[in-house]
């Protein structure tokens, strides 16, 4: 009897061991299929004088020269000034895609590194904060940030790591920072169809009281990056170029030399 029922067992232990393999390389496979960054807005920042961009698998840089964008904006040949923002990808997402969007902050001093997470999933991130610093060793006071699940991450690192501030973009915490006594900014869309406006607004009770709001009127999940069509996603009526003016509007405003 003892010799039958561990016959029964055998094959059930090697279907359920087949399956569990299956599952982690489909999970593994999946995760290094992402949304491409277009090409344009890439382009873009690498012709812009003012901003110095280094990109590798795991990272961009992105760096205030001092030189003029010929933009004629009062803060478009600024020098760097001792600030950074480290701003974690959303899910799948290629870090490129954020480079345009967030390039208006670069314009006006601050130095920027975009992350991909592990396997394209921010909440599988276990690196320290520093390997994200150590990339741009001249920046003295660090905010922390992200898109979408990115943002999730960015909370865990605003409450460990040492950072001025918090940036949220279509983005809320998963846990308490009500209390934390760090500055945040969280910028959503209208059109939101993932982090919708309900969920922000909800999420308003885990951030500090003096968090500050700032609504997009006509964005949606994907425009905060430069990346395609998101499935769920309403469906944006701003374009690109109003999109970054506003986002940096913002973000300039929030994240200051101290």
């Amino acid at each position: 009897m003892p010799g039958r029922t561990i016959r029964i067992l055998k094959p059930a232990a090697l279907a359920l061991a087949t399956l569990l393999v299956a599952l982690i390389v489909g999970f593994l496979v999946d995760a290094h299929i992402t949304y491409a960054a277009e090409l344009a807005p890439v382009q873009a920042v690498a012709d812009d004088p003012a901003v110095a961009i280094h990109w590798t698998h795991g990272a961009v840089v992105m760096t205030p020269t001092g030189e003029s964008n010929g933009s004629g904006e009062p803060n478009g040949s600024a020098e760097p000034n001792g600030t950074g923002l480290v701003f974690l990808a959303g899910a799948k997402v290629d870090p490129l895609a954020y480079a345009d969007k967030l390039s208006g902050l670069v314009d006006s001093g601050t130095t920027v590194v975009i992350v991909r997470p592990i396997l394209n999933f921010a909440i599988l991130e276990f690196r320290p904060f520093s390997t994200f610093t150590d990339l741009a060793p001249g920046v003295d006071d660090w905010y922390v940030g992200g898109h979408s699940l990115g943002g999730v991450k960015a909370c865990q690192y605003a409450t460990d790591a040492d950072v001025k501030g918090l940036v949220l973009l279509g983005s809320y915490c998963a846990g308490d920072l009500s209390d934390g006594g760090i500055p945040v900014l969280s910028v959503s869309g209208t059109d939101d169809g993932l982090s919708t406006p309900a969920k922000i607004d909800d999420s308003r009770v885990d951030l500090p009281p003096d968090a500050r709001f700032v609504v997009i009127d006509g964005a949606n999940h994907a425009s905060f990056g430069d990346y395609g069509v998101q499935p769920g996603d309403g469906t944006a009526s701003i374009d690109d170029e109003r999109m970054r003016a506003r986002l940096t509007e913002a973000l300039t405003t929030f994240i200051e030399p101290r």
